[in-house]
């Protein structure tokens, strides 16, 4: 069994962001359970392009407002707490926010915790290592 809280992994490696971005990494993929679950916060007044290539990734917005374009068909959605989108197809996508969004993040396969957004907004797939 694996308990953990937001606040303790705050300031270590499974917490990772920039200025207007930050995700705690709550389950990793050396954890072994065959997929990650982050908390992500995304600034208010921002827009992020990400491109999961190699991952499957569902979002369950539970604070904040904003909207998701898939940049595959133009087709843009309102987001707002209770809704969930699946990037089932790895679809390009954008988020803008209008308010600061949280939200949790389930990956598959799991990130290790070392990804880095490239200039695509792709994780590369990296190999999980034991954490």
């Amino acid at each position: 069994m694996i308990v953990r809280t937001t606040d303790e992994i705050t300031g270590t490696h499974r917490d990772v962001g920039a200025e207007d971005w930050r995700s705690k990494r709550i389950v990793l993929g050396g954890d072994g359970v065959g997929f990650s679950f982050h908390e992500t916060t995304i600034e208010a007044g921002t827009t992020h392009v990400f491109h999961y290539q190699n991952h499957v990734e569902a979002v369950w917005l539970v604070e904040g407002e904003g909207t998701l374009t898939d940049l595959t068909n133009d087709r843009t959605y309102d987001l707002a707490p209770g809704t969930m989108y699946l990037l089932d197809g790895h679809e390009k996508h954008e988020v803008r926010t209008r308010t600061r969004m949280r939200m949790l993040c389930v990956f598959n396969p799991p990130v290790t915790g070392q990804e880095v957004h490239d200039e695509n907004g792709v994780y590369p797939l990296i190999a999980v290592p034991a954490d």
